[in-house]
């Protein structure tokens, strides 16, 4: 899906909800699907400030609480990046492949490996809240 496209799809969201898709957390979001791979926050500064100059570290921290919590990225842990999600108009399981030559990510969002995940941490007690699995590897272009 073409950046246009998922902008579009992500003022619907934001519309059908009663929530602001402002100007900045448009051009965060419109960052985020112009790569494949997690941007850092301060890279997104750097990248905001382009077009936005007097931009501060809490204006991109900011812009990113609200894509998060609308669901349209996710946070990769283990390298604190973040990413866009482009199936956000339902919640769903997260894993993340993470290649370690080129940093490209893809997700998949399988309920079989979150359906297993639940029974395990069921049996010992233990309640999911939210789930995100990442994996690291060597993706095909890279192999």
């Amino acid at each position: 899906m073409t950046v246009e496209a998922l902008t579009e799809k992500a003022k619907v969201v934001c519309n059908d909800k009663g929530v602001r898709f402002t100007t900045i957390r448009e051009k965060v979001f419109r960052l985020l699907a112009g790569t494949q791979s997690g941007v850092g926050a301060y890279d997104l500064l750097e990248q905001l400030k382009q077009t936005e100059p007097n931009a501060k570290p809490a204006t991109i921290y900011r812009a990113l609480d609200f894509l998060a919590e609308m669901g349209f990225i996710h946070k990769i842990e283990s390298t604190n990046a973040f990413m866009l999600c482009h199936h956000f108009e339902h919640t769903h399981p997260v894993q993340l492949l993470i290649c370690e030559k080129c940093g490209h990510v893809e997700e998949l969002n399988s309920h079989a490996i979150a359906h297993e995940l639940n029974n395990q941490a069921t049996d010992l007690g233990f309640k999911v809240v939210t789930q995100t699995i990442e994996a690291r590897g060597i993706c095909a272009k890279c192999q």
